[in-house]
């Protein structure tokens, strides 16, 4: 233990004052991605803890090789809530940073962690996001890794949720508030938000510190995209919001955002309704278009700066086809609720 203390940047009798957290599930490849960024981080003080969710995939040979701690999930895949569990029952340090294993830190992730945790002690976690260089090449990747980046970048400072993509919270504020829900969460799901969500109404502070990146390995396909922003974030936030009662003003939440979705639900109406009312145009659909991206003007600037105006018109029906699947989840899950399928946690 000496040893890998050593190499994780703390002394031998000293406690870490981070504890990265890592679930995987295979994906070795990018792990070792991971992993390798993290070695070449700027001196802090920390150690690093693989948690292997039941992987199929060999993991144990590059814990070793990066002298990581190596956590084996019995029973597993039990998804990564209860892998981030295991890690932070495991962990030493104050300061508990979650990372997903297809991630890459830059050298002063760590030390900018710390600098946000400790240089303010009323925030009790901090979160950054997606850098706006996705590692991946395809326009899917580069739209949906650059739209995350776009989100974070422009949401509000104090935060109504949190990110554990790339998000660090106090151990002690960690272990009080439960940890992540993995028993309504057995699978990648809004774990993160939720815990975000309990953590703002036990009175903490949230920062989301925008000077925080990381790149994201992840490639993106349009049948991936489509199932994860429904089944994975959009229903299951629809159940939370509807069991809390409360739809902050941010993030994939903002007002603009709300238009934006009701807007689309009117064009789809006009557009239903075309074939039966001949005195009907498409104009009021062609407007409506324009006004939701004259909503979003500075997503699709941003798009036009990072990657031209050709990428930037291909996006515009990706982005509507993003609020047309945050409807349907909301249409979905908003039934679901009323049928008497909520999701409640168990205590």
């Amino acid at each position: 233990m000496e040893k890998e203390l050593e190499r994780n940047g703390s002394g031998p009798c000293e406690s870490p004052a981070i504890s990265v957290i890592i679930p995987v599930h295979n994906g070795v490849r990018m792990l070792e991605r991971c992993l390798e960024a993290l070695s070449a981080s700027l001196p802090v003080n920390h150690e690093c803890i693989v948690v292997d969710d039941g992987s199929a995939e060999e993991v144990t040979h590059l814990a070793e090789h990066f002298g990581t701690r190596y956590v084996r999930v019995t029973g597993g895949p039990l998804g990564p809530a209860h892998a981030r569990n295991a890690g932070a029952a495991a962990a030493k340090g104050a300061i508990l940073f979650f990372i997903d294993a297809d991630v890459v830190v830059r050298p002063d992730t760590l030390a900018k962690v710390a600098e946000s945790l400790d240089g303010r002690q009323g925030i009790a976690a901090v979160f950054g996001s997606y850098d706006d260089s996705p590692a991946t090449p395809d326009f899917i990747s580069q739209f949906k890794n650059l739209f995350h980046h776009f989100v974070h970048q422009h949401g509000s400072e104090q935060a109504a949720t949190f990110w554990s993509g790339c998000g660090a919270v106090r151990r002690d504020v960690f272990l009080e508030a439960g940890g992540f829900d993995d028993s309504r969460y057995a699978r990648p799901c809004i774990e993160d938000i939720e815990l975000g969500y309990r953590l703002r109404a036990a009175g903490h502070s949230i920062l989301l510190d925008k000077s925080i990146q990381v790149k994201h390995l992840k490639k993106w396909t349009l049948s991936g995209m489509i199932k994860s922003d429904v089944f994975d974030r959009g229903i299951p936030w629809t159940l939370l919001i509807l069991d809390r009662r409360h739809v902050p003003n941010d993030l994939n939440l903002r007002l603009t955002e709300r238009l934006s979705a009701i807007l689309l639900c009117a064009i789809m109406l006009d557009l239903g309704l075309l074939p039966f009312y001949h005195e009907m145009t498409a104009w009021p659909a062609v407007v409506g278009v324009c006004l939701i991206v004259l909503l979003n003007y500075r997503l699709y600037a941003f798009f036009a700066r990072r990657r031209g105006i050709a990428f930037t018109f291909a996006a515009l029906p990706m982005h509507l086809l993003y609020y047309l699947s945050s409807v349907f989840a909301l249409i979905a899950g908003t039934g679901y609720y009323v049928l008497g399928g909520r999701m409640r946690r168990v205590a």
